[in-house]
């Protein structure tokens, strides 16, 4: 452990390093008043902290120096961040009761009076740096608990994530579909704004799986997630995969039209992917049926608009499939040329 003593004497120096080598203390660097202490140190004379700081676990000074005496320096040291847990032990002829309380309150934890009385001065460095070891040792464990709390809030964080993606897909689940909904509609019931939700369907899906395997309707299902997610990108909008072979989509602050446009671009996109499914009536490839909502919601649950859409989606799978349908206007929509 290095201990760092400061005299303006080199004598008296001396002697004192030649008292702890004795004692095994083997590190042991010295200072010849209180500048050479600031510079090894590395505390600048305005009391900028050093950038990068030594390794010090004790501190001796004599308190009777020229230009800045040991009370002042000790009060220094304490005030620099890298050394305000390092033991300081005040050196001085001085023993007056006073003069003991202003070096305490400098930051001084210990005073040892010359002459020097080696045994005295041997137990008090060793508890010195005993307090040290404890001080060091209890930073450690802070800092490791600290780390270990930040490993389990990341891994909280994490599991928050996964339980609100769903694992084939990588989109939102049900459970975050439904938090997100009830957000957005209590949001557009106080700004008086539409919101609009589209229910989606993957067209004949159950044939599919029974005419080219679950890998490949997985796969078929993971393509069509993509495309959904990849034509949604407004901070208020949401796509989720609502069951089965089912994804949901809110979009914030869109009225019908708007919520046709997008619910249209995502039926053609889907079908632009020219996925083989010879077992459809509603197209050679993978399509989707969707069924639109939209509301400037006042009252009543969010799961209103949710029924709404499915209720346009049972319309738009019963007139062919392929199909975008709206909850207020049946007739909307068209379907799609290759249908």
């Amino acid at each position: 452990m290095k201990i760092l003593i400061v005299d303006d004497v080199l004598d008296h120096l001396t002697m004192l390093e030649a008292m702890l080598r004795r004692d095994g203390h083997a590190n042991v660097v010295q200072a010849l008043g209180a500048r050479e202490a600031l510079a090894e140190l590395r505390i600048a004379l305005d009391g900028t902290p050093p950038a990068v700081p030594i390794a010090v676990d004790l501190i001796m000074l004599d308190i009777r120096m020229p230009e800045m005496d040991g009370i002042e320096l000790c009060r220094r040291i304490k005030t620099t961040e890298p050394y305000r847990d390092v033991p300081v032990i005040m050196v001085s002829a001085q023993a007056e009761a006073a003069f003991l309380q202003e070096a305490f309150d400098a930051g001084a934890m210990d005073f040892i009076s010359k002459p020097i009385d080696r045994i005295e001065l041997l137990s008090r460095v060793r508890s010195a740096l005993a307090l040290k070891q404890e001080r060091d040792l209890r930073k450690s464990r802070e800092r490791e608990l600290l780390r270990l709390a930040r490993q389990l809030e990341e891994a909280n964080r994490r599991l928050e994530r996964l339980s609100s993606l769903d694992p084939l897909t990588g989109l939102a689940n049900r459970r975050a579909l439904d938090g997100f909904l009830e957000m957005e509609w209590r949001r557009a019931r106080r700004d008086r704004e539409p919101l609009s939700v589209v229910l989606i369907d993957v067209d004949q899906f159950k044939a599919y799986n029974d005419a080219y395997g679950h890998p490949a309707g997985d796969s078929a299902l993971r393509r069509v997630a993509e495309v959904l997610s990849d034509a949604t990108h407004r901070p208020g909008d949401m796509v989720a995969r609502y069951g089965g072979e089912e994804f949901a989509v809110v979009l914030s602050q869109t009225g019908e039209g708007g919520a046709h446009v997008v619910a249209e671009s995502l039926r053609a996109r889907v079908e632009s992917l020219a996925i083989p499914h010879r077992a459809s009536d509603a197209a050679p490839v993978v399509t989707i049926s969707l069924g639109v909502a939209t509301i400037v919601p006042t009252d009543g649950p969010a799961e209103a608009l949710l029924a709404s859409a499915d209720g346009a989606l049972y319309t738009a799978k019963r007139e062919g499939r392929n199909l975008v349908r709206h909850a207020a206007s049946a007739s909307s929509g068209q379907r799609s040329p290759a249908a």
